[in-house]
């Protein structure tokens, strides 16, 4: 047995936690995943990961952290079927402020779907021998003081309760975390909170793309309108995933929320959203399997970096910390940069030293914070988000980036400045330089598309022509 000190255990066996554990294995004698799901051996389906049948990618800034942690893992999915997609070169998206050109790479999106994703990583995860899975099991508490958690209880599939001593326990649990409970057991006072809920729905399906189109077909993604402007109205997306398939999801706020009936689906891609080429395109395509819905939607931030007190050997990872709207696809990007986050602390200041939890945590607030910022400067404004409605700074800062986002129609200079920002793969505060507020002040420099940007050889190869 090793040295429970030198034992790490983490909570809950999806993306967030794996990437954890392969964070921590280098410093650890042993990590030990605990997951409540029997983990499938293929790409399939599992029971608690229901908003995988929603469009997810990783952008370029999730992606790039997500290699850092487990190299090679980018070719491994590309060669599974994944795309690499260069934005906003392989993306026709209409904003509220019209349809943004395809300019040259700034980013890009990794997209596949999410059982093939999750499989790839965690086959190459679980292959190091530093790391066990411990599946079927339910997390019941921490074990500790106000001061340190040394381990957590769990329950097994036969029942049985027992404890598990560790030096370091991350929850990454997802939104159905119970660290604010397990928290105030052990006495400590409750984390500032925020929750930000637009009331989107979502409804998606899955569809077999037109033979011409299973390859090198752009993502689709027409935008709501603003929600300060009246009725939202809907949005949709169109991403290609692996094996030749579309995904499709449609989402609304209060009101006009898609429903999961199959004629109801076709009836909101043509109706509800701002422009028809979703629908146009799934007219073409062979639909794959039911409809899926779901509402778990809410912006979500524990701001547990800003405790008076915090225990030692306890870290909070992932959706635990901060979920977030999936329209944006920042929530496993944000993962996989907090789980970088928590490897740089551990190795800069050592296994096991005074004050780490703390600083892991202040560490991972930072990813954090650039993405919730990104989602609730939009959702903010969605009828019933927020029982104050938005703050003057957050009105302030929606009508500066809302002119930076109508200048990026026209300007791909900006329109990568923003993409950079928007893939994580820079701070917001490059929106700010002085040759960014000229740009915004002086507008578009190229006049407005009046329709997708499609070439002809995709309109052909999507059945539009």
């Amino acid at each position: 047995m090793s040295d429970p000190g030198a034992t790490a255990v983490v909570l809950g066996g999806s993306l967030a936690g794996l990437l954890a554990a392969r964070a921590l294995a280098p410093f650890a004698d042993r990590v030990v995943v605990v997951e409540r799901d029997v983990l499938p051996a293929v790409p399939k389906p599992r029971k608690g990961l229901p908003q995988a049948r929603h469009v997810h990618q990783f952008w370029s800034g999730g992606a790039r952290a997500l290699e850092q942690l487990v190299p090679g893992v980018v070719d491994r999915l590309r060669a599974a079927g994944a795309r690499r997609l260069p934005v906003t070169t392989d993306m026709v998206a209409l904003s509220p402020y019209g349809w943004y050109r395809r300019w040259a790479e700034s980013a890009f999106m990794l997209t596949s779907s999410r059982d093939l994703l999750d499989w790839i990583v965690r086959a190459q995860i679980l292959a190091d021998e530093r790391i066990e899975l411990v599946s079927g099991t339910e997390v019941l508490g921490l074990v500790g003081t106000d001061a340190a958690v040394t381990g957590v209880r769990v329950r097994g599939h036969d029942d049985a309760e027992r404890t598990l001593t560790a030096g370091l326990v991350v929850d990454a649990t997802g939104r159905g975390s119970r660290t604010p409970r397990w928290l105030a057991s052990l006495g400590l006072p409750a984390a500032e909170r925020r929750e930000v809920n637009s009331g989107i729905a979502y409804a998606s399906r899955l569809f077999r793309a037109p033979d011409q189109a299973r390859d090198g077909f752009p993502i689709v993604n027409i935008q709501p309108d603003l929600p300060q402007v009246g009725r939202p109205g809907g949005g949709g997306v169109l991403m290609p995933v692996e094996d030749g398939r579309w995904m499709v999801t449609l989402y609304g706020s209060r009101g006009v929320e898609p429903a999961a009936g199959e004629a109801d689906f076709a009836r909101y891609a043509r109706e509800e959203l701002r422009h028809p080429v979703i629908a146009d395109l799934i007219a073409n395509a062979e639909p794959i399997g039911e409809v899926s819905c779901t509402r778990t939607t809410a912006n979500r931030r524990h701001y547990f970096e800003r405790m008076p007190a915090w225990p030692e050997n306890f870290v909070v990872l992932g959706d635990a910390v901060c979920a977030l709207n999936p329209v944006y696809g920042h929530g496993m990007s944000v993962a996989a940069q907090g789980a970088l986050a928590l490897r740089e602390v551990v190795r800069r200041q050592g296994w096991g030293s005074p004050g780490l939890s703390r600083q892991i945590q202040k560490a991972v607030s930072r990813p954090v914070r650039a993405a919730w910022d990104l989602a609730i400067g939009a959702d903010v404004f969605y009828p019933g988000a927020t029982e104050g409605g938005p703050t003057l700074k957050e009105r302030l800062t929606a009508a500066y980036v809302g002119r930076l986002l109508y200048t990026a129609t026209g300007n791909g200079r900006i329109a990568r400045r923003v993409t950079d920002v928007t893939s994580l793969q820079r701070g917001a505060e490059v929106l700010l330089a002085p040759d960014a507020l000229l740009a915004a002040a002086i507008g578009p420099l190229k006049p407005r598309l009046s329709g997708p940007p499609l070439t002809a050889e995709e309109r052909k190869a999507g059945g539009l022509l």
